[in-house]
């Protein structure tokens, strides 16, 4: 076989596209098994998942550099060699205390995958074709993502709750396997010329008459970025309690509630085709309020067809946010995985905060229900208040260097 840089991110992508469908099917459904087998409400629920993203931001860090010191492709074989382990250790748990630390040992696994894959994905590209590799990589696991959460709660509902943990624990084999055949061919690979070095795309700026500068836009996605996984991880954690007061069972949580990660998933290859969203503020901050606005509308609309609508703004809004915190940092700084290791420990940061601050208000207003809900979408607030002030000081700033 003939080993080409094609072959090669193919490759990537397909250990991407099983790694992601693994991952969704443990964590998103783990919360309806603690539901299901341990009775965890919302406010216990929250507990964990705030517990996983402050293992996770603490994580990013040093499971980043490991990637880069002792290569991507032994840091991806480390992680799926653990993850294989922990799924099957969570298959033969019988505590929750035993659940928990599988919980752990998960969020700290996972981080020897996704620096390394982000790394490799665009690595050997020249400058001007690093855009699409990273468009593409978004629509796989975006894809892949939206795919496993649509069918994870049908085979729950059909294969029991063992199933959160032997299925994702097979799969994670498989992308071992395609990880050390991957290994294999990268070292045979012909590497073509390297193209022209392509110009700073932050060029843009200047058509798009931005008032500040490019650097502005990657702190404000920055910003953005992790206050959007506030509301995602919120919404997962609650979900068997939506679930609950719309009469749902997990099959049925599959199909209408994945509408908003299909959503995302058709923004990625829109925005990844269109670049009229670049260093554009009037976008970004539109999609923040979008996404504070539906969070609300599903967490507290009486219909489900209301939750419904209320997703394709939310997955719409997510996928500008994220796509503009991975542009801009290509665009501004760099794409290797110790950068990787950063993005994903912001995205840990909102991770923890959106749930704890969830999981404290029903400690604190235990006969509120609506409690966390109100208690995020105050944060949220907090959030759009953060960006308009970075984007009015450095504004201002300018004007008056000007």
């Amino acid at each position: 076989m003939v080993w080409t840089l094609a072959r090669l991110k193919a490759g990537y992508y397909a250990i991407t596209a099983v790694a992601t469908i693994a991952a969704s099917g443990y964590f998103n459904y783990l919360f309806f098994f603690l539901h299901d087998r341990f009775g965890f409400g919302d406010r216990e629920n929250l507990g964990v998942a705030a517990a996983y993203g402050a293992v996770y931001t603490a994580a990013a860090w040093p499971c980043s550099r490991f990637a880069e010191r002792r290569g991507f492709h032994t840091s991806l074989a480390v992680g799926f060699v653990a993850l294989v382990a922990t799924m099957v250790a969570g298959g033969l748990a019988t505590t929750t205390a035993m659940h928990l630390v599988v919980m752990v040992v998960y969020s700290v696994s996972l981080l020897f995958i996704w620096p390394a894959l982000e790394a490799l994905t665009t690595a050997h590209e020249a400058p001007a074709r690093i855009p699409h590799m990273v468009g593409v990589y978004n629509c796989v696991w975006s894809g892949a993502l939206a795919l496993a959460y649509f069918a994870g709660g049908g085979l729950y509902d059909w294969l029991g709750a063992g199933a959160v943990f032997w299925l994702p624990a097979g799969l994670f084999a498989v992308a071992l396997l395609l990880t050390v055949w991957v290994g294999r061919g990268a070292p045979r690979v012909v590497l073509p010329p390297p193209g022209p070095a392509a110009g700073p795309a932050h060029l843009e700026m200047h058509h798009v008459k931005a008032p500040v500068s490019p650097r502005v836009f990657l702190r404000l996605a920055w910003i953005a970025n992790p206050l959007s996984y506030v509301a995602i991880y919120t919404l997962f954690a609650v979900m068997p309690g939506l679930a609950t007061r719309l009469g749902l069972s997990p099959a049925r949580v599959g199909l209408f509630c994945s509408v908003w990660l299909f959503g995302r998933m058709l923004a990625f290859a829109g925005l990844w085709h269109w670049s009229g969203w670049h260093y554009r503020f009037d976008w970004l901050i539109t999609s923040y309020v979008f996404l504070t606005v539906s969070f609300v509308g599903m967490l507290l609309a009486p219909s489900l067809w209301l939750v419904v609508v209320a997703q394709i703004f939310f997955g719409v809004s997510c996928g500008l946010i994220y796509y503009s915190s991975l542009f801009y940092s290509m665009d501004i700084g760099d794409t290797k995985a110790e950068h990787g290791g950063f993005h994903e420990g912001a995205i840990g940061a909102g991770v923890f905060a959106g749930p704890a601050v969830g999981a404290l208000s029903l400690y604190w207003f235990p006969l509120h229900p609506e409690a966390s809900a109100v208690a995020v979408s105050g944060l949220l607030l907090m959030g759009f208040a953060a960006l308009m002030g970075v984007w009015l000081r450095d504004r201002a700033r300018r004007r008056r260097s000007l």
